[in-house]
């Protein structure tokens, strides 16, 4: 069984390191990806970590996105408001943010897949993720 420079097995130190990227923010995953890609040198952890933070990057950004359709919504409906007319835009917003609310709770589960998967040295296919990371490393 491979250790890492700590004594850890390399796949107790995967599922700890994407949970931490998974549920820490980014201050754990900056420090964590950075410390192995620094550190480690087994290619399967250096991958594995880069996929978790690429995943984490994808969902805040999609989550970014869909976040912005309420508030442009909102914006339209206000300026709608200033002519005199008396509109309310509570249902877009709230469809949104039950979809924001879908794509966290997809995020998660999928961390709880790769930490899972990490403990035997495996992974879960996220094809754009995948493809990203496959080509930059």
């Amino acid at each position: 069984m491979e250790k890492t420079k700590l004594g850890l097995p390399v796949g107790l130190f995967g599922a700890f390191a994407i949970a931490a990227v998974g549920f820490g923010g980014y201050v754990a995953t900056a420090l964590v990806v950075g410390y192995v890609l620094l550190r480690e040198e087994n290619t399967w952890l250096k991958k594995a970590v880069v996929k978790a933070a690429a995943t984490m990057v994808f969902f805040d950004f999609l989550i970014a996105l869909v976040g912005l359709i309420p508030d442009a919504a909102d914006w339209v409906v206000s300026l709608i408001n200033v002519f005199g007319a008396d509109i309310y835009g509570n249902f877009v917003s709230d469809i949104f943010n039950l979809v924001c609310r879908v794509l966290s709770i997809c995020e998660d589960i999928i961390f709880i897949g790769l930490i899972f998967k990490a403990l035997n040295q495996g992974t879960i296919a996220i094809p754009f993720v995948d493809g990203l990371v496959d080509k930059n490393m």
